[in-house]
């Protein structure tokens, strides 16, 4: 199996050799014709042009190389991201082993902090709860267990990312360049498709080449008509040539795009490749995740309130007694829970029921001197159920009946439609020192607990300076469609249409291109996906900026026009960028953006008057 697979690990993309990067520099129309000009100048004695238009040529091809050379291997750093050993079964005892050393069919241990070695099937969990922000660029964990014995060939884990809380054990299906992370780090290895500013340039340079050509083949006809000296004729075609040649278009390029990346510096961002510059300025839309550059990536509890919906002192007490006490790495959930923990003083844990995916909750009894409380967390409909009594108002408790359970569902109903992350706190006394499963009965119910991530400040205004402008935003998300539109609402963002993963897994290219165009959200998508966004929108001829900042961003970057991180991102994304923002907020993208278009007109000037001339 390891020779047939492979070794467990990640291939860096190949990086082109010092000359064959600066070779690649000179396949644009316009040095090609520069170049040839120089040649035939040398070749008919006028030293003086020659050395002028190989001088421009070389300039420009070292500012552009000093320039783009600093970016780095995207690819490599992917290996970084697979933890160096996982403990696997061989031959029915565990036994710790070199990641790179593990083929399909392998079955590995996963405990909290475990990096998950590869992609495979999830044959047994208990409480195991997964980041894979790495993937979907979402900040709340996810809830993994086994699909059953009948479903085959789908993987529930995925290589990189990470156990939160929970154990498991896993079988291996795919290793190596085989898994999702592997897709990622070759789709890095095959070069960039050219910016909407390196199209038309090369579309430039075609043109003065078949002009130059066409004008130098007319006057030798001509003069050959009039039979004029061959030798005078050709040479003045060759003059002819030369003076049709824009000899400064590569150096004013180069020197006003650095100019420019000068400029944008001042404005917080920093330009890896300089072509990106124009693309920035003729950027009409805008492709940018949900969270961290829309919110502010920080779970936070946003409410806490009992059945009735008062704002409730008992949920943010029992909830965080519960996740200040419960043992394993804490959730970001848990976490902000917990932030909100009284004194500890005179509080000790005496047992815990873990959480399991059969239960869908986590209960921790604690003493208080004489007082033994069980104080349970967890899915906000299964808790109702073990919920004889609630609080109410003043701390009483009433008779949970149907009324109530009915009006609490229609309080669940109306936070999920605020984008709310929901879980019900509940508690009961207890006269004993252990606790069980069963113990979880007859509670009385506190409240519900009501996390968000927030807008981040500024960017309503940043959205609608973009808008202004002329560049539309859509949201590529992993997120749900009920979160997502929320947000959109809180912060003055238009949505058109709304587009789910499955849905985009139903189009073809063509559909998609057709539907991509009115639509604002893309919701539950995968980094193909975003990919095929990318693509579907480039292909009706929009200029595409794409802004991402995890692993699951790097090939849709990777496919844009105009390639934006940020500098707190992950290796990878901030590699496959050719922009880097130094502050995380839109407003610094619109004013790169103005510069980018104050950049692109002055170029554009130099074009119309060479030409003209």
């Amino acid at each position: 199996l390891a020779r047939r697979h492979g070794p467990n690990e990640l291939r860096p993309a190949r990086r082109l050799s010092l000359a064959r990067d600066v070779a690649r520099r000179f396949r644009n129309p316009l040095i090609v014709i520069l170049l040839v000009a120089s040649l035939v100048s040398a070749f008919t004695g006028d030293t003086a042009s020659f050395g002028i238009i190989a001088a421009m040529v070389l300039l420009s091809v070292v500012i552009d190389f000093v320039q783009e050379h600093r970016a780095g291997r995207a690819a490599e750093a992917l290996i970084r991201r697979v933890q160096v050993h996982a403990t696997v079964l061989r031959d029915g005892h565990p036994v710790s082993l070199p990641v790179n050393r593990l083929v399909p069919g392998d079955v590995v241990q996963l405990a909290a902090g475990s990096v998950i070695p590869g992609d495979g099937e999830l044959l047994e969990a208990n409480g195991l709860h997964v980041n894979e922000a790495l993937l979907t660029g979402e900040p709340f964990p996810v809830e993994k267990r086994p699909r059953g014995a009948h479903r085959h060939g789908a993987e529930d884990l995925f290589m990189g990312t990470s156990v939160v809380s929970g154990t498991a054990r896993m079988r291996i299906t795919r290793t190596g360049a085989a898994t999702e992370m592997g897709k990622i780090a070759l789709s890095l290895q095959a070069e960039a498709p050219p910016t909407s500013f390196e199209r038309g340039l090369r579309a430039f340079g075609m043109l003065i080449m078949r002009l130059t050509a066409f004008m130098v083949l007319f006057v030798l006809l001509v003069n050959t008509a009039l039979h004029r000296p061959v030798l005078e004729s050709f040479l003045f075609a060759v003059a002819l040539a030369v003076g049709l040649t824009p000899e400064l278009l590569p150096m004013i390029l180069s020197v006003t795009l650095s100019r420019g990346a000068l400029r944008l510096a001042a404005e917080h961002v920093i330009v890896k490749r300089l072509a990106a510059i124009e693309g920035l300025g003729s950027m009409d839309v805008l492709c940018t995740d949900k969270t961290g550059t829309l919110t502010q990536a920080r779970i936070r509890l946003e409410r806490a309130v009992d059945l009735d919906g008062n704002e409730s002192a008992a949920v943010r007490e029992m909830g965080a007694l519960n996740s200040a006490f419960q043992a394993g790495i804490l959730t970001p959930l848990d976490e902000a829970l917990a932030a909100h923990a009284p004194p500890r003083e005179g509080w000790s844990r005496l047992a815990e029921v873990p959480f399991d995916f059969e239960r869908r909750r986590l209960a921790v009894l604690l003493r208080h001197g004489a007082r033994r409380l069980l104080v349970v967390k967890g899915a906000p409909e299964e808790m109702l159920r073990l919920c004889s009594q609630y609080a109410g108002a003043a701390g009483a408790t009433r008779a949970c009946d149907e009324e109530a359970r009915k009006r609490a569902l229609e309080r669940l109903e109306a936070l999920g439609t605020e984008g709310l992350r929901v879980l019900a706190v509940a508690h009961r006394e207890l006269d004993r020192d252990h606790a069980t499963a069963h113990d979880e009965h007859g509670l009385v119910l506190d409240g519900f607990a009501a996390f968000a991530d927030p807008p981040k400040a500024g960017a309503a205004q940043a959205l609608a300076a973009l808008a202004a402008s002329g560049v539309a935003v859509k949201v590529l998300t992993g997120d749900g469609e009920a979160v997502t539109r929320h947000l959109c609402a809180s912060i003055g963002l238009e949505v058109r249409g709304v587009l789910n993963g499955a849905d985009i897994a139903r189009l073809d290219d063509a559909a998609l291109a057709a539907r991509a165009g009115a639509t604002t959200l893309f919701c539950r998508v995968n980094p193909a996906q975003k990919v095929r966004i990318v693509a579907a929108l480039r292909a009706r001829g929009r200029v595409v900026g794409f802004l991402g900042d995890g692993i699951n961003d790097a090939p849709a970057l990777h496919r844009a026009d105009v390639r934006l991180s940020v500098h707190n991102a992950v290796d990878v994304a901030r590699e496959a960028a050719d922009l880097i923002l130094l502050k995380r907020v839109l407003g610094v993208l619109h004013r790169g953006v103005i510069e980018g278009r104050r950049t692109f007109v002055n170029i554009r000037k130099y074009v119309l008057m060479g030409t003209s001339s």
